[in-house]
């Protein structure tokens, strides 16, 4: 299953990339949505390599995943795979300089089943793929959004 959204925001190229690789609060966001969120490697920067373990609760069930930065092309991709025992993701987040002062910000995720549970809820997502894609689009808006108020209330410092 594939989702993507395309916005674009009101903040400069390199905070944008700046806050997308600010581990502290990804891991914090993930921690107040009632994920349990360890770092298992030694970098303590992000950079390729840098790798998490996350467990959470989706769709009433206990869920683990491994989480990892494959790659890294500052300040334009970051591309994350995830791994757990029925599911295997990848994100990538693109930025593109419009202008100086604002980014377009491109996020697409891949999941793919690695077993038949997993592809009996894939389907069951795709046949609702339009509510899916609407909260998927709604929730990265929401996070952008986030993005461009913490850049303009620092702008107004």
């Amino acid at each position: 299953m594939k989702l993507s959204t395309r916005h674009d925001i009101e903040a400069p190229l390199d905070h944008v990339y700046a806050e997308m690789t600010d581990v502290d609060r990804w891991e914090t966001a993930a921690m107040r949505r009632g994920a349990d969120v360890a770092r298992t490697d030694k970098l303590g920067r992000f950079d390729v390599g840098a790798a998490w373990t996350v467990d959470f609760v989706f769709r009433g069930k206990a869920r683990k995943l491994s989480m990892r930065v494959q790659s890294v092309d500052a300040p334009s991709r970051i591309t994350l795979v995830g791994n757990g025992p029925t599911l295997d993701g990848t994100v990538a987040i693109d930025l593109l300089a419009l202008s100086p002062r604002r980014t377009r910000v491109i996020v697409g995720t891949e999941v793919k089943p690695r077993t038949l549970g997993a592809r009996l809820m894939l389907q069951s997502l795709k046949l609702a793929k339009a509510r899916v894609d609407r909260r998927y689009d709604q929730r990265i808006s929401t996070m952008l959004s986030d993005i461009e108020e913490r850049y303009q209330t620092a702008k107004r410092r």
